[in-house]
């Protein structure tokens, strides 16, 4: 029985200025130094543990920006009267996504909460996940805004940009010659 595709809106907005990167690993920095603090003057009974560092002599790598930026992979195709955004959310809700439009830039937004509990006489688990992404997109010139089109099916986002129609016609093909 095939699923039907729910449609998504597009919320267009007149402008806004882009969000400034920050450095909001800052906090985590501090954090992860004063653990390794902690852990570098930790040595009961004479013998030291390893540090936070390191792991089985191997040096961790420390976390920067990019490390933490998880976003899932979007496939961006033209075609030959739309380009075409897809994107697997797998676990996420299409009520959790969100797709905005301002100033010739596409933004695509997405959260995902899983919550687990299991509760017996020996012990009780609770475990909370989250995370959210959000990836943005210029596009091109000749996108008609107007037309922008959003479904979701089976965890599968997939945004069509259709393109104007003077934005077909000027394609044109151009032939290589050999030398």
């Amino acid at each position: 029985m095939a699923e039907a595709a729910t449609k998504l809106p597009v919320k267009t907005e007149k402008s806004t200025a882009p969000a400034p990167a920050g450095n909001w690993t800052a906090p985590f920095e501090s954090l992860r130094r004063e653990i390794d603090r902690l852990f570098d003057d930790f040595h009961p009974f004479d013998f030291r543990l390893p540090s936070a560092r390191s792991l089985f002599g191997r040096e961790l790598p420390t976390l920067r920006y990019a490390d933490w930026q998880i976003a899932p992979a979007m496939d961006l195709v033209e075609k030959g009267k739309e380009y075409e955004i897809t994107a697997e959310l797998p676990g996420i809700d299409e009520k959790n996504v969100e797709i905005k439009l301002a100033n010739r830039t596409l933004t695509i937004k997405g959260e995902k909460t899983e919550e687990k509990e299991e509760k017996d006489k020996d012990y009780y688990l609770s475990e909370r996940r989250y995370g959210s992404f959000q990836r943005s997109f210029q596009l091109p010139e000749g996108v008609d805004a107007d037309k922008i089109d959003a479904s979701f099916a089976k965890g599968v986002l997939t945004v069509k940009l259709p393109k104007t129609a003077e934005a077909q016609k000027a394609e044109k093909k151009i032939a290589v010659k050999a030398a």
